[in-house]
């Protein structure tokens, strides 16, 4: 892996994102085969938290405890980035504890702006802008499922956001279509949009979530309120209706379309509970595959 840092999935190259994904298939079959890795003995993760999480925190957790590390959680009271000191001091003080820093925080800038003055690895663990540990966990259960990237069609139905962004971007490289349906004016960032096309990706952006969904090889969807967007909640909620992945969408899909949501899920709103729970439903493989894809990174930027 060239990459100093994993910022967003746009600034890996094609080769990057199969090597994290090869190790982190090597590493999940060894963990279920009851090997015990030392890959990161003595070493430490530093995890800012501006926003609370299930699966990031013991993901990345139990991944630094299964690889031999250590992980220390940093909430919101513990460090006001840019508050109380300065993101840059943080970054610098942080870089002498630490051998990396893992940060999930509200704004794309604060972990630009960590990763320009760090001087250890800077992981994102999610902004407003990208959640690149997310999309590649999501592909590494598209390939467990369908043994092959190019070709497919990942439909997102949805919000054009932070999730959705970084899918785009692994598409782009791993060679897959992708597709989203959402309703007017919830468009993902064009020069997301723009970069990806840039390398020949096929990227359509449709309205519909019936045509959205046709044929698809991968359906998937996030939850329509993310937080801090609250106050939103009202105009959002009324803007989706019809954007749910329901029977009907799942019918209008491949009949071995793999379903996935990267969770917490607000059944009845993005998908229903009989869609979550269908045959082809990946949802909970595609949640312990956090655990699995951040391990290959850190052991990538770590060791």
């Amino acid at each position: 892996m060239n990459a100093r840092h994993l910022v967003s999935l746009r600034d890996l190259s094609s080769e990057d994102i199969h090597e994290i994904l090869e190790v982190a298939r090597h590493l999940k079959l060894e963990h279920r085969s009851g090997v015990h890795h030392t890959l990161l003995a003595g070493k430490t993760l530093a995890m800012i938290f501006q926003k609370p999480s299930l699966r990031t925190r013991v993901s990345f957790e139990a991944g630094m405890e299964q690889l031999g590390g250590h992980a220390i959680y940093l909430g919101p009271g513990d460090i006001k980035l840019g508050e109380r000191e300065t993101t840059e001091d943080i970054a610098l003080n942080l870089s002498r504890f630490c051998d990396a820093i893992m940060a999930r925080v509200f704004k794309h800038e604060t972990v630009v702006d960590l990763a320009k003055h760090s001087t250890i690895p800077v992981i994102n663990g999610l902004c407003d802008m990208d959640h690149p540990c997310q999309g590649l966990a999501d592909f590494l259960t598209v390939f467990e499922k369908k043994r092959r990237f190019e070709g497919l069609t990942l439909t997102f139905i949805g919000d054009g956001n932070n999730v959705a962004h970084s899918l785009i971007d692994g598409c782009a490289k791993l060679g897959m279509n992708f597709r989203i349906g959402c309703p007017e004016g919830y468009e993902p960032n064009v020069e997301v949009v723009a970069a990806a096309k840039k390398l020949g990706a096929s990227v359509e952006i449709l309205h519909d979530p019936l045509a959205a969904a046709k044929k698809a090889d991968v359906l998937y969807t996030d939850v329509w309120i993310s937080m801090g967007q609250e106050a939103e909640g009202k105009s959002k909620a009324n803007a989706f209706k019809g954007f749910t992945i329901d029977s009907k969408l799942v019918a209008a899909a491949n009949k071995d379309a793999v379903i996935l949501h990267c969770l917490p899920a607000h059944y009845g709103e993005e998908i229903t509970y009989e869609a979550s729970r269908s045959p082809g439903s990946a949802i909970f493989d595609q949640a312990e595959n956090r655990m699995h894809a951040q391990k290959a990174v850190l052991v990538l930027l770590m060791s």
